[in-house]
This record gives structure tokens, C-alpha cells and sequence, in this order.
């Protein structure tokens, strides 16, 4: 496994990729706050690229985004959770939610997750791309990543028991959620991220998972 010094060398020329949006419209408070949530990611991940994770501080952060670092902790609560912040959970959950009733759990994971990632800019997808790589190559992160695991399979679980009826507690409904979960924390990596290797994901669960 790499670290992040490597992972910042590799990168360090590319342009910073703007955050990918978790709002849209709302009133000029919500629109200003919005730009200033995306300037911090933004700001933080070049200087995850350019010194890389470890070497980046808080204040750093802060003084490149052009802001306190109080006004920092009021959008987030620690610089791990810069990086681990999940922008795409909100859409693929109202994705999936939406989807018709006449379809089995994982068809409807599979059309949230093609549906979320058409929404997405250029940009956007660039930036969730180095998320990803960040998040497997920086040993520091392991217990967020772990963490954001356990968090998966809650979320993952609360879905399904909406959708089937059943309670997030259920057997079947948790091991569903660690089998979806875990399939695809284990096989998303930056050179393929994105929806067709989350669909290719769902699809070989979807068969029974043969060898």
C-alpha cells in the first residue's frame, strides 16, 4: 500500500476538482454556507495532495480557505471528517427511496446508484475519485475508514427494513446490509471508481455470487 506521500506526489500537478454539491437552492444564508463548505474541501484536499494528509493542519486548512479555525469546526468537527464526509449518501439515499416498489432491493440500489452518478459533474466525479484513493492509501485513516464501515451498514440496513417492511435489526436485513457494504468498500479503488463498478458489484451479488 502506498502512503500518502506517494499518493500526494502522484497527484500534486492535477487541478483540485470542486467538492461534489449537497445542496440546491435554498435561501442566500444556505448558498453562502454551501461555498464555504466547498472551499474548505477544496482547499483541504490540495493541501492533502500537495504535503499530504498527515503534514496538513487544521489551522492550514483554515488559512488557505481563507477562514478562523472556529468557523472550520462549525462545518466540521475534526480534518478526518474533511475527508470522510460522504456528499453522495444524501442523493443515492432519496434515489433509492424513490425507486418503484415492483423492484427487488438491489435493482434499486443498482438504479440509485447509476441515477446518483449521472448527477454528477466532471469535476465532482474527479473529486470523489481522490476521496477514494486518499481514503485507501493514508494508514491514518484505517479507523475512520472502519468506522464509516460499521456507519454503511446502519444506513444500508435502515434502507432496506423501509423499504421491505421489515425491522433494521432483522437477520437477513443486517447480514444484506454487511454483504452489500463490504462487497463494495473490498473492490472500489480510484482507477475504476464510479457506477459501473458499483452496478458490477450489485450484479455479481445479484447472481448469487458464483465462482
Amino acid at each position: 500500500m502506498r502512503d500518502n506521500r506517494s499518493m500526494s506526489a502522484e497527484i500534486a500537478s492535477e487541478t483540485p476538482p470542486a467538492p461534489v454539491k449537497t445542496a440546491a437552492g435554498g435561501g442566500l444564508r444556505e448558498r453562502k454556507k454551501e461555498r464555504t463548505r466547498r472551499t474548505i474541501r477544496m482547499e483541504a484536499f490540495r493541501l492533502f495532495r500537495e504535503q499530504g494528509y498527515t503534514e496538513t493542519t487544521v489551522e492550514q486548512i483554515a488559512a488557505a480557505a481563507d477562514i478562523s479555525p472556529s468557523t472550520f469546526f462549525r462545518y466540521f468537527p475534526s480534518k478526518e471528517q474533511v475527508a470522510m464526509a460522504d456528499d453522495l449518501d444524501p442523493f443515492m439515499i432519496a434515489s433509492f427511496e424513490s425507486q418503484p416498489a415492483e423492484l427487488s432491493v438491489l435493482a434499486a440500489f443498482k438504479k440509485s446508484t447509476v441515477e446518483s452518478f449521472a448527477a454528477l459533474s466532471p469535476e465532482d466525479r474527479e473529486f470523489e475519485k481522490q476521496r477514494v484513493e486518499l481514503l485507501s492509501t493514508v494508514p491514518e485513516l484505517r479507523g475512520a475508514v472502519a468506522r464509516e464501515l460499521e456507519r454503511s451498514n446502519e444506513m444500508i440496513a435502515e434502507l432496506v427494513a423501509r423499504r421491505t417492511g421489515r425491522s433494521p435489526g432483522d437477520f437477513e436485513v443486517r447480514i444484506f446490509a454487511g454483504a452489500l457494504s463490504g462487497a463494495m468498500l473490498s473492490f472500489i479503488d480510484r482507477e475504476t471508481f464510479g457506477p459501473d463498478q458499483i452496478v458490477r458489484v450489485l450484479e455479481f451479488l445479484e447472481a448469487g455470487m458464483p465462482l
